[in-house]
């Protein structure tokens, strides 16, 4: 079944995957396979029919919050329920740890363990093959979305990375809100080698202009860390683009960081935002301060200081933007910084992993805003699980420091 669903899908648009799924799992005794995708806010998921313009059209939206399939997105693993005398089982569907949505079939009876491991591999398959065709399927844009999309919120979406990325050494996770508005606000990360990059971005304004700031900045800070460029000379690159861009007019701020996975040695440069914080051992926080330099785009001539903080195995990361804490409810109290890191503590003291943690802030940081943010939110959380180098004897002490570049 998965060989022939393989050869098939080669020369397949993303309107024939679900007939090609049902056709070739019934032949496996895996009836009514349904695909279901999460939509961009992760509210609901949305049958995949492959019919009409939207490749949407008849088929069910299930509540994440409230279903069965939603809680199977939520915790990323398998459950069955009895339904007419048959058994009807969900399965997550994924794309490494990111979270496309949820798979439904059907069985006569209660799976033996050959037949559990194969819905699990078809739900393995369906996840590489919804990834490898959304990057070129509007179908598959127009069936993520439930209202319409700003043009700036457009071009955020599709240059920046996936939500969600894990191996045996970190876990990264993000989350931004106004999904279908969202301006000034961009997260990028990035493996090369034993390093993670990380960097979060808040453009001036909330219009298309700001979301093209947060771009230009991006595309440049990937265009000089591809060159093998530091830190302080990405951010002198991204000032130079954005004079020459905007001249004095737009700005943004950000942190750019690096983690060196075998060592959990962090280094990063803050740009005129709001400092990383870190969480130790589930309970213990600090804001990992250092001298910042200016917004960049300003070209006020305040030197890059590259600031460093030794992690240890199990340390969470959080870079964030003012949206996540200044949103205020009815009576203008904000959400604020420590509501904002407890939550997420408390979330992942609970077992919740890291982009369920991250889907359920958001939500509560809209709830607080009444539903509507005035300001784009944007968080990235990256955990370090630990290296497999010893660490040198400067970094065993934990020493954090500073050293600045002109």
């Amino acid at each position: 079944m998965l060989r022939a669903l393989l050869r098939m899908s080669h020369l397949s648009a993303f309107e024939e995957l679900p007939a090609l799924v049902d056709r070739h799992a019934g032949e496996a005794g895996l009836h009514r396979a349904r695909i279901y995708v999460a939509d961009i806010q992760e509210v609901v998921l949305r049958e995949a029919t492959g019919r009409g313009v939207d490749a949407g059209h008849g088929g069910q939206e299930l509540r994440i919050d409230t279903t069965l399939a939603g809680l199977v997105f939520r915790s990323a693993q398998s459950h069955s329920a009895p339904v007419d005398g048959r058994v009807q089982h969900w399965l997550p569907v994924l794309d490494g740890t990111e979270r496309l949505g949820a798979l439904s079939v059907v069985t006569d009876d209660e799976p033996d363990e050959q037949t559990q491991a194969t819905m699990e591999d078809l739900a393995s398959l369906v996840g590489m093959l919804l990834v490898s065709k959304r990057h070129h399927s509007d179908s598959y844009a127009r069936l993520t979305r439930v209202s319409p999309m700003s043009v700036s919120a457009e071009m955020q979406w599709t240059l920046m990375p996936p939500r969600t990325f894990a191996n045996k050494r970190v876990t990264i996770a993000a989350a931004m809100e106004p999904a279908y508005a969202t301006a000034g606000d961009a997260f990028d990360y990035a493996l090369a080698g034993d390093t993670a990059h990380l960097a979060v971005f808040d453009a001036m304004g909330h219009d298309t202009s700001a979301g093209l700031t947060a771009n230009l900045a991006m595309a440049t800070c990937r265009n000089q860390r591809r060159q093998g460029s530091g830190l302080p000379e990405a951010r002198d690159a991204i000032e130079a683009t954005l004079m020459e861009q905007f001249a004095h007019s737009r700005y943004a701020t950000a942190v750019l960081a690096d983690l060196g996975l075998n060592t959990g040695l962090l280094t990063w440069v803050n740009c005129g935002h709001h400092p990383p914080v870190l969480i130790r051992g589930r309970r213990w926080t600090a804001h990992l301060d250092c001298a910042p330099s200016h917004p960049l785009g300003t070209d006020l001539g305040l030197p890059a200081v590259l600031c460093r903080e030794q992690l240890e195995p199990g340390d969470q990361l959080l870079l964030y933007t003012d949206g996540i804490i200044e949103s205020r409810d009815a009576k203008g109290h904000e959400f604020g910084r420590d509501r904002f890191v407890d939550f997420v503590i408390r979330h992942q003291a609970d077992g919740l992993a890291a982009p369920e943690t991250l889907r359920r802030l958001v939500r509560a940081v809209l709830e607080h805003h009444d539903g509507h943010l005035t300001d784009d939110a944007t968080v990235l959380l990256c955990e370090w699980h630990g290296g497999t180098e010893t660490a040198s004897p400067v970094q065993e002490e934990g020493v954090s420091g500073a050293e600045t570049h002109g």
